[in-house]
């Protein structure tokens, strides 16, 4: 079978690349090994990032900071567009942007917090810094031990269950061809593109998207690509029991990892990157003392948890590197081959990092003038 393009990966990276293409009027076919959505886009707690994520701050240092700041106007366009996505999805996406409200334990976080704020800021990021007051005032919930924090109004919450399949069913719609069950072998390069060989048989297509998320180094490789920094991590999340109203915001602690919002059936979703554990067959399953030390530092932070049940805890496997930037773009040595990998903040993310890279596919420069050179690939 030959399309114009192969998308490889079945998650939100690949259903917004293949939409974003589609409605280009690319002919394109998408290829994924399991089911649509199964691994980290359906996985998460559905957060939408805007600001310097705190602890790589703190362990990193400004210079890193300093480095990593572009990938915040990336996210800063991304959930623009989250804003309108539902309307144009013709879905509800549960996109709910109440701001983002980081607080601080001691004197130290808050000069940390104050330092990050620099940052964001340069970027275009709107960022109120609170005192204890304003905590008091804004966020009710919060423990009166955090003296105060950073809030950024831009971020929010959306569905994971819903975003990649509302994508997924408007590219069909358009023309793409999603073929589930479909794991690829290998990859060859060919005069005309390359062909792309599967659990289903050959693919052909002159150029190729590897949206393949923490396996997108294992498809590179097919074609003596080196991701090296691309790797997958285990992390978890817990959710509680249904209640009213309580969180409105996206939560963060500057002392201790935690993310912590209320989603629209009124179920409390705890996390922050705990780490989780490799179950025999290589799947990720719950750590019972990252539960433990997570729903700890989630009490410390709102006291009212105390009388909430958790229900359930889960295990996936999050798309990261090291310096936390994303890749995007046409690999040098092999052209017509993109990458479409966008590390820890990949739902955030997905719906700019798809519109970049189905660009650049076509030939057309960045959308928003965005400066793409921090994250083209450097292989």
């Amino acid at each position: 079978m030959t399309a114009d393009v192969i998308v490889i990966g079945g998650g939100l990276a690949g259903c917004a690349t293949a939409y974003y293409l589609a409605a280009d009027g690319v002919d394109v076919t998408l290829l994924e090994r399991f089911d649509l959505n199964t691994l980290a886009s359906g996985s998460n707690a559905g957060s939408l990032h805007a600001q310097i994520p705190h602890d790589p701050f703190v362990r990193l240092g400004e210079a890193w900071a300093a480095s990593y700041a572009s990938t915040v106007g990336l996210l800063a366009k991304s959930i623009e567009i989250w804003r309108g996505l539902g309307d144009e999805l013709g879905a509800d996406l549960e996109v709910k942007l109440r701001g983002g409200l980081l607080v601080a334990r001691t004197p130290d976080d808050m000069r940390a917090i104050e330092r990050k704020a620099r940052y964001e800021r340069e970027q275009g990021l709107e960022i109120q810094l609170f005192d204890r007051a304003d905590i008091a005032r804004e966020a009710p919930y919060v423990s009166e031990e955090m003296i105060g924090g950073a809030f950024c109004p831009d971020e929010g919450k959306a569905n994971p269950f819903a975003a990649a399949p509302a994508f997924a069913r408007v590219a069909r719609q358009r023309g793409v061809r999603i073929e589930r069950q479909t794991a690829v072998l290998g990859i060859e390069r060919t005069n005309q593109g390359y062909d792309v060989a599967t659990s289903k048989g050959k693919f052909s297509a002159r150029r190729v998207v590897n949206a393949a998320g923490s396996d997108a180094g294992r498809i590179a490789e097919m074609l003596g690509i080196d991701l090296a920094d691309v790797q997958g991590f285990p992390i978890q999340v817990s959710a509680t029991e249904k209640v009213g109203p309580l969180i409105p915001h996206l939560l963060y602690c500057a002392s201790d990892k935690l993310t912590l919002k209320q989603n629209q059936v009124g179920s409390l979703l705890i996390g922050g990157g705990w780490e989780a554990n490799i179950g025999p067959h290589g799947t990720p399953v719950a750590n019972p003392e990252s539960l433990r030390k997570n729903m700890g530092v989630a009490l410390s932070v709102v006291p009212a948890l105390r009388d909430i049940k958790v229900l359930r805890t889960w295990a996936a496997i999050v798309n990261g590197t090291e310096d936390w930037k994303p890749i995007l773009g046409e690999i040098r040595k092999s052209p017509g081959f993109f990458v479409n990998f966008f590390p820890w903040m990949g739902f955030t993310a997905g719906p700019i990092a798809a519109r970049i890279v189905a660009n650049l596919v076509q030939g057309k420069p960045a959308p928003f003038d965005i400066d793409l050179t921090p994250f083209l690939p450097k292989t």
